[in-house]
């Protein structure tokens, strides 16, 4: 069965057809996906702009009962649609279902939100004057999401793009399609059953393929009014320079770029807690998390008794397949994110860093991309290790003297997403979560994990534009008018 594309209500195929590989078993084709091209996508924008005005006015009860539709779906599916996750993207089966359930809560939550969308109503300086402040729907939102959480990002920006009145096509990674389209076919029959015809046809497009051309399409396109991406740093950079730069639209915009996530361990540190969140933070979902702990930095008092915890830890992790009972550590990605953490380890070799333990490419039942994770010590702040995202399952360990050089060392990056903190010191934890540079800040607890109903996003080169996730969605998702009403007009 070929999976076609989804534009202006009808399911189309592509330009081409991708054949998506399981990570774990090579040899397992998930599925056939139709690639869109930049025709394509120029068409479910078209059809987005037409519907645009009418799911703009639709009712506020419908857009809840349509999410509430789609979530409730979800969530009685999580048991599947997260073995499709894992078998596709190579999660861990705990993993994928748990990611699962939240893209259903996550639609729950934003199903309340769209009968929330609260506005103010305020005086004037002007006798005989009112302000009528009001939130209305952006227009067209492009949705461009990775392929780590191949159903919660998707979620967290189709949910409110939608729940606030916006059209929104959506362009998943090309390594996920099964996931996006899916969670795809669950959003167009609940959008039949709650209207029953095709009156908002436009309002939901799913485009599947790769990002240099129906994505290149979605982020030039005139017709698309704001852009939610969630990616590479080198990517966003480049959406930024192409929305901001000569003479096309302003479009608004909404980047979340990765980290490079400080772990900080300070000496009166409980050492389980401290293991814990190690572990953790930098290696489950195979270290494939923009929030991984890739960065430990260690006080001098702890620093060996916690590197030993930690690689005895690591040796027991089991490495496998992630669709498999027991499996800690799925796989890699896809054999480009594999040779991408590989090359780290020469990389870490040349500048120095002692291997503590893992880094071997390892061998299963079936064929896969399997990593033993891998911990570096004797790193230093300047070495490549410690700037770049490896984005794989992979950290370092910077000694340190005391609490002020572990929040200069933690802080001396371009990234600022998220920072955690072991300690057992109130006084500490206090200073730690005012010092970070940073837009989530974790006291013991691991740098990865987030709830799906508060904002999620950070600062410096990890994030541009308003916060996702939870009630603070509304600031990309909306735009704000303000009216002022004479209400004693002369005769």
């Amino acid at each position: 069965m070929l999976h076609r594309n989804f534009i202006g209500g009808a399911w189309r195929e592509g330009a081409e057809v991708y054949r998506d590989i399981n990570p774990s078993d090579t040899a397992d084709v998930v599925g056939e996906y139709a690639h869109a091209g930049p025709e394509h996508a120029l068409e479910a924008v078209s059809a987005a702009r037409a519907c645009a005005p009418a799911w703009a006015r639709s009712g506020i009860q419908q857009r809840f009962d349509l999410l509430d539709r789609i979530g409730s779906e979800i969530l009685a599916r999580k048991d599947e649609l997260g073995r499709l996750l894992s078998r596709e993207e190579g999660k861990t089966l705990p993993e994928g279902i748990g990611e699962a359930a939240r893209a259903g809560q996550i639609f729950k939550f934003f199903a309340g939100e769209a009968l929330r969308n609260a506005g103010e109503l305020l005086p004037s300086v002007r006798p005989g004057v009112g302000v009528e402040i009001a939130r209305e729907p952006v227009g067209v939102i492009a949705a461009i999401t990775p392929w780590n959480f191949p159903l919660a990002i998707p979620a967290w920006k189709i949910a409110p793009a939608l729940a606030f009145g916006n059209a929104v096509v959506f362009k998943p990674a090309e390594l996920v399609p099964a996931c996006a389209w899916a969670l795809a076919d669950i959003i167009v029959r609940a959008f039949a059953e709650i209207f029953g015809d095709a009156r908002y046809a436009g309002a939901f497009g799913l485009l599947m393929g790769r990002g240099s051309t129906a994505g290149e399409a979605l982020v030039t396109s005139a017709e698309v009014d704001a852009i939610s991406f969630t990616g590479s740093a080198a990517v966003g950079r480049a959406i930024g320079a192409s929305v901001f730069g000569g003479d096309r639209p302003m479009k608004k915009l909404q980047l979340e770029m990765g980290g490079k996530n400080p772990l900080v361990v300070l000496d009166d540190a409980d050492l389980d807690v401290a293991a814990t969140c190690a572990i953790q933070g930098a290696f489950y979902s195979t270290g494939q998390r923009c929030t991984a702990s890739s960065r430990f930095v260690v006080t001098n008092g702890i620093h060996d008794r916690f590197v030993a915890a930690v690689t005895e830890r690591m040796r027991d992790l089991v490495v496998d397949d992630a669709l498999k009972a027991g499996t800690q550590i799925g796989p890699v990605v896809d054999e480009r994110q594999l040779a991408q953490d590989l090359s780290y380890l020469a990389i870490a070799q040349s500048e120095g860093a002692q291997r503590a333990c893992g880094g071997e490419r390892l061998e299963r039942a079936t064929e896969g991309y399997y990593l033993a994770p891998v911990l570096w010590t004797g790193t230093t702040p300047e070495m490549r290790i410690n700037r770049e995202e490896i984005f794989g399952p992979a950290a370092t360990v910077i000694r340190v003297d005391d609490y002020d050089e572990a929040v200069a060392v933690a802080n001396d990056t371009a990234f600022g997403l998220s920072a955690g903190i072991c300690t057992t010191s109130l006084a500490h934890a206090a200073r730690f979560k005012r010092d970070a540079e940073a837009g989530m800040v974790m006291v013991n607890l691991a740098t990865a994990g987030v709830d799906h109903h508060v904002p999620f996003g950070g600062r410096k080169g990890s994030s541009h534009g308003p916060r996702e996730q939870g009630a603070y969605a509304r600031e990309f998702y909306t735009t704000v008018k303000t009216a002022y009403v004479n209400a004693t007009p002369s005769s």
